[in-house]
Order: C-alpha cells, then sequence, then structure tokens
C-alpha cells in the first residue's frame, strides 16, 4: 500500500468552477466540496446596511477535499496553484495531510485500492 494524502484547497468561490473544470482534465473526479467562512490577510471588508457601516470579518470561501496516492500528488498541487493564482491577497490556502488509512464502507477495500 503506498502512501495516501488529503489535499484541502481553499478558495475563492468565484473560482470553484474552474478548478473542478481543470480537476476533472486531469482525471481527479474524487472531491468533496464545502462551503466555508474564513478570515486571513485578507481582513475583511467594509460594507454599509441600511445607512450603517458594517465590518464583515468572515468573508466566503470554498473548501475542496481530495484524497490522493502519493505518486499524484506534486501534479495535484501544482494544478491547484496554477489555477487558483491571481496574485492577489485571498488566493486561499493548500494543506497537504498524511492519511492513515481509507476505507471504502461498500467493498471493505483499503488503502489506495479503496480510493
Amino acid at each position: 500500500m503506498g502512501k495516501i494524502y488529503k489535499v484541502e484547497i481553499i478558495t475563492r468561490p468565484e473560482k470553484f468552477n474552474l478548478l473542478k473544470d481543470v480537476l476533472a482534465q486531469n482525471g481527479i473526479k474524487g472531491l468533496s466540496v464545502s462551503e466555508i467562512m474564513g478570515a486571513g490577510n485578507q481582513k475583511g471588508k467594509v460594507e454599509v446596511y441600511r445607512g450603517n457601516e458594517m465590518t464583515i470579518d468572515l468573508l466566503p470561501k470554498i473548501r475542496v477535499e481530495i484524497l490522493t496516492k502519493e505518486s499524484a500528488l506534486e501534479a495535484l498541487i501544482e494544478v491547484a496553484k496554477t489555477t487558483l493564482k491571481t496574485g492577489n491577497v485571498g488566493d486561499g490556502k493548500i494543506i497537504v495531510i498524511p492519511v492513515s488509512n481509507v476505507i471504502r464502507i461498500r467493498t471493505g477495500q483499503e488503502g489506495d485500492e479503496a480510493l
């Protein structure tokens, strides 16, 4: 059994469809997606609501989670970086987490066979 990694990509909501399409073009189909709120260097923004200024500290983001074999890890990271980079604050993060095991519930397969 080879090493398995979970890659979490946190990015701008408007970049998600492009990322999904590029991942599919590169043979990556299995992913989980969550709508999240977050704050980082972007610091939020000030908006006016009913005449009052409001600071919105948490901004909407998308979290994409992908399980991958070690052999495909670097290519996945490069695709994500290339697709998501705008050069502006708020482009997001790519987090790589080692996974000790993956089990496909339906078949009982484990490890990279379960991917």
